[in-house]
């Protein structure tokens, strides 16, 4: 399991966020403060308060390196 730090905060990185993470059969959760939904489901993602960063967290460590890489664009130092 491994938890990044990321930012969806247009309607466009949304619908990108999730064509991309849906390539991947990880189970991949999204957090933004006590709400949890999962990171492939868009509606989910648009109940969250996209203004701010939020908590990705990835189980499993298959596809790690790829989701990785893949999030590049997303992930905040």
């Amino acid at each position: 399991m491994k938890t990044y730090k990321i930012l969806l905060d247009s309607i466009d990185k949304v619908k990108d966020f999730v064509n991309l993470i849906n390539r991947f059969k990880s189970e991949i959760d999204l957090a933004s403060g006590r709400y949890v939904v999962d990171a492939k489901s868009i509606m989910g993602i648009f109940s969250l308060e996209l203004s701010k960063p939020l908590l990705l967290t990835v189980y499993g460590e298959d596809e790690l390196e790829d989701i990785e890489n893949a999030l590049e664009p997303f992930i905040l130092n």
